[in-house]
């Protein structure tokens, strides 16, 4: 058990609500922040029913200061942030170079990319007291390349393999940790962004978010001399990869 603080971006839902859950079964006090608030206090309230602590702060990750606020209210509720799991992601539809928008491209770079690493930015200097570990939920388009996913999604999920990697480079002298974690097709409302939703048959082959909330908690509770630089899970019956 322990009474570390955790930060989950992308909190309110899927992976991000998964993986709150099950850190605060393992004694996490649990802070969950994203744009829609009544999702983050499902979120909260799933927290407290599995016994644990956790708060909602509603916040805009692409928004310098609507995040800083929110990673303010965190510390003054719970305390500094010892660990960090960033969940949050976007893509759209749209996803060619003959079809795609340049306006939803930056969105989609702003929200995978820039503000990961504002997120860390802000976190960083108290999980570098705590040794604490990072884990960024990227894809697996951010391992191996794909073109179904678009090209802002795998530009952007692709250069998260690069983040991690200077992190782990620049602040491993430091005890901090960060992981690069590529997940296949996982069964979350995130599939709404696809150009042709899965249907039932196929989401059955899937993963589950709860699977993604396992494989974070084996690495956030592993011992502080281990790190975990890149984890790639699949289903064992993949379907096709969007």
């Amino acid at each position: 058990m322990t009474d570390r603080v955790l930060w989950v971006t992308g909190g309110g839902s899927g992976m991000g609500q998964a993986v709150a859950v099950s850190a605060a079964e393992a004694g996490w006090r649990v802070a969950v922040t994203g744009r829609r608030r009544e999702a983050l206090l499902e979120t909260v309230e799933a927290v407290t029913s599995a016994g644990g602590t956790a708060v909602a702060a509603e916040a805009d990750a692409t928004d310098p200061v609507s995040l800083t606020r929110a990673h303010e209210r965190i510390v003054a509720e719970l305390g500094p942030v010892d660990d960090l799991v960033t969940a949050a992601g976007l893509n759209a539809p749209r996803r060619r170079w003959d079809d795609q928008s340049m306006t939803e491209f930056a969105a989609i770079v702003d929200t995978n990319l820039t503000s990961i690493a504002r997120t860390i930015d802000l976190a960083l200097p108290t999980i570098r007291d705590a040794q604490g570990r990072i884990v960024v939920i990227s894809s697996f388009a951010g391992w191996r390349f794909s073109t179904k996913g678009g090209v802002a999604y795998s530009a952007s999920k692709t250069a998260l393999a690069s983040l991690c990697a200077t992190l782990n480079e620049e602040e491993g002298l430091h005890g901090v940790g960060a992981t690069h974690l590529c997940p296949g097709d996982v069964d979350t409302p995130f599939l709404s962004m696809r150009p042709q939703v899965p249907d039932a048959a196929a989401r059955e082959t899937m993963l589950t978010p709860e699977d993604i909330g396992r494989a974070v908690r084996f690495i956030l509770d592993g011992p502080p001399h281990v790190r975990i630089d890149e984890l790639v899970i699949s289903p064992t019956r993949p379907s096709a990869r969007v």
